[in-house]
């Protein structure tokens, strides 16, 4: 039975503070799950302490002699801090991820002793053969207690939903009615409520808090550029008291709010999907005060836990209120007072579309999917679906994996190939599709409003929008933030966007399956390889990247700034050996833009222009193509040169805009192949696919 002082104390030990107390209704919840009343959804702020009830639980069951109990989260990698809690609580935790494949042996080891008192997993390693066969079948008879942390993931209509989490819920339709089950989220409103408990069961038992979090000062700032945003973050940083986080949409931009910020000489860092290994030690520098800042993606969002996190930015619009509670939230838990603002600028719209555009895969990918495995009885790896669809290799890893989890699902996986089944697509997934990319715009559309709001009527907004009580919220604690930055800053901003250069890597491989035409395959001959290469700018960004798309599809001249600019950058970079003539890659649907920017790039520096490249053969455009394969394929034998045309010194090679490098890769060989010497690729603008 439940032990009150039993609990508090390992609360207070896992807490590490002697007069900790629990909060409203942890108590309850603890008590719920030991006495074995059933069900029980937990609906609480971020920092009410949802970890301590499942930990605190799962020690009290073990200590009666139940078995252990097994936790499901998308969080893992960001779970430290409340497993560290869990240690100190004398919770024997283990997780199993694709991060610590080495470490399975052992830990399934300690689990088949019975030496482990909470397993956590991802909801991926529900699905692997081996955790079914090798971990879940030993203990399935013993589990004291289920935990499904972040329990909106489950949800359609979540903010945040986990394709892999309908896993979850075909495991939950299978489980003893009377086994422990305790889900936990902070962001569920009305409608997510009532999909949990259709899923979950209609008889669980909701514990639901208050949402109002009057720590927090929220302000919404709309500034339209970026530099007037960076100059911003740049002026507040030397003030704002404490440290935070500051959010971004995207990896790039993350990163190059960091660069600029490290500029200014704080001590900030980036926090993306692509931080990899450095994560944990970037967690730390936040957690102990060593960086000013973290400038972080989501990857930084759900569960992590720094108390006196004094602000949290964020330098675009998420795309629905419930994610911003949710992120905002990481802010202001152990303090009376702290910020969350809101910048607002004009390109978060596009990114939000193109987040909305992405979500499910479009019924011609689909068509094309399909139409490819049918034709290919044996099946399809990704890679060789990749030379047979036009679609990126991410376009058709999500839209298989969506597919693959519908059920009965239309496809599945023997090996390392996809195959079809007997099973039709049905209409559901489309009706989803439908349903959900309408309740994202809609979303899109209630966090314009927010932007709008006057200073003070924020949280009431927010907790509203989670089907809150909005009544008798205080106004703002702390005084609101200046919403101009200083014209100085700006121009520093404006100056340091337009600074940067990025790298074009040379390519070393030819494509799988060769490029036919050229004769081309395997490896890229050492002498035939372009040089490392430079790319003024990153497509459509502040800086120099939208003055290269104004002068592409409006005004049909390359700004002579953009001249002035790649002649500095020439000049910084010093290649050596040192370009002695510049060349272009021709096209036939603008045919004088891009010589007409070579040759006037070549005078500034003095060298001759000579624009030996033709096109042989015209295909569709480069940005038609979604995949590097495709792409290889449409430069083949798409460019030529005439023969005797080509100095033997070392070339500067332009092009307006540079993506899979194929079109660069291809036209060096050619040169060199035709006696030039190095080839040192220039760009205007490095461009992601769809731009």
């Amino acid at each position: 039975m439940f032990d009150r002082n039993r609990a508090l104390s390992l609360l207070r030990t896992g807490s590490q503070r002697q007069d900790a107390d629990f909060r409203d209704d942890q108590e309850e919840a603890i008590r719920h799950l030991v006495e074995g009343n059933g069900r029980l959804l937990v609906v609480q702020k971020t920092g009410w302490g949802k970890s301590f009830v499942y930990f605190i639980a799962a020690r009290l069951l073990r200590e009666q002699g139940f078995g252990p109990s097994l936790l499901i989260s998308p969080l893992l990698s960001l779970m430290r801090n409340q497993i560290a809690a869990a240690e100190r609580m004398g919770v024997r935790a283990v997780t199993l991820h694709s991060g610590n494949v080495a470490e399975w042996p052992e830990i399934e080891a300690r689990i088949a002793q019975d030496d482990v008192d909470i397993i956590l997993v991802s909801p991926e390693r529900l699905a692997n053969e081996h955790f079914q066969t090798e971990v879940m079948a030993g203990i399935a008879p013993r589990i004291a207690m289920l935990v499904i942390d972040e329990a909106h993931c489950i949800s359609d209509w979540g903010h945040d939903f986990r394709p892999q989490y309908r896993l979850i819920e075909r495991m939950v339709r299978r489980l003893p009615t009377n086994l422990r089950l305790l889900a936990t989220t902070a962001t569920a409103n009305d409608r997510v409520l009532r999909d949990l408990t259709e899923v979950l069961g209609p008889d669980i038992a909701v514990s639901r808090g208050d949402l109002n979090r009057p720590s927090l000062t929220l302000q919404t700032i709309r500034l339209p550029g970026q530099a007037e945003r960076l100059a911003w973050l740049a002026d507040q940083l030397e003030t704002l008291p404490g440290h935070g986080i500051i959010y971004t949409l995207t990896i790039r931009d993350a990163e190059m709010v960091a660069a600029w910020l490290r500029s200014r000489n704080f001590a900030v860092a980036a926090y993306t999907g692509e931080s990899g290994e450095q994560r944990e030690a970037l967690e730390q520098d936040l957690l102990h005060n060593r960086v000013k800042a973290l400038v972080a993606t989501t990857a930084l969002g759900m569960g992590y836990d720094k108390p006196d996190l004094a602000f949290v930015i964020h330098y675009q619009v998420p795309g629905s209120a419930v994610a911003y509670y949710q992120q905002v939230g990481r802010a202001g838990r152990g303090l009376d007072a702290a910020y969350g603002v809101l910048l607002s600028g004009e390109e978060e719209g596009r990114i939000t579309d193109w987040f909305i555009d992405s979500a499910f895969p479009k019924p011609d990918e689909v068509e094309q999917i399909i139409a490819a495995l049918d034709a290919a009885p044996e099946g399809l790896s990704i890679p060789e679906m990749q030379s047979v669809v036009n679609l990126s290799v991410g376009r058709i890893t999500h839209a298989i994996q969506l597919l693959s989890l519908e059920s009965p699902a239309p496809l599945a996986k023997q090996g390392a190939r996809w195959q079809l089944t007997a099973a039709p697509l049905g209409n559901d997934f489309w009706s989803r599709a439908e349903r959900l990319t309408s309740l994202r715009k809609d979303e899109q559309r209630q966090m314009e409003e927010y932007v709008a709001l006057p200073f003070g009527t924020h949280m009431p907004f927010l907790v509203a929008a989670l089907d809150g009580d909005p009544s008798g919220i205080a106004p703002p604690s702390l005084p609101q933030l200046p919403t101009a930055p200083d014209a100085a800053t700006v121009r520093d901003a404006v100056t340091f966007l337009r600074r940067t250069d990025l790298p074009i890597e040379p390519r070393k491989q030819w494509p799988g399956g060769g490029l036919p035409r050229y004769g081309l395959s395997g490896r890229v001959a050492a002498e035939r390889q372009a040089e490392a290469g430079k790319a003024l700018s990153v497509w459509g960004d502040a800086g120099w990247g939208s003055l290269v798309r104004a002068g592409k599809y409006q005004n049909g001249r390359f700004d002579e700034e953009l001249v002035h600019a790649c002649r500095k950058m020439v000049i910084d970079w010093n290649p050596q050996p040192c370009p002695e003539w510049v060349t272009c890659i021709p096209s036939s649907r603008n045919p004088d833009l891009v010589p007409d920017f070579a040759r006037r790039l070549a005078i500034e520096l003095g060298l001759p222009f000579l624009p030996v490249l033709r096109k042989a053969e015209d295909r569709p455009e480069q940005k038609a193509m979604a995949n590097s394969v495709q792409q290889a394929r449409n430069v083949d034998g798409s460019l030529a040169i005439d023969e005797g045309s080509v100095p033997h010194g070392p070339v500067l090679l332009i092009d307006d805009m540079v993506d899979s490098r194929w079109t660069l890769t291809v036209a060096a060989w050619l040169l060199r192949e035709a006696g030039s010497g190095e080839v040192w690729p220039l760009a205007l603008s490095k461009t992601g696919h769809g731009e």
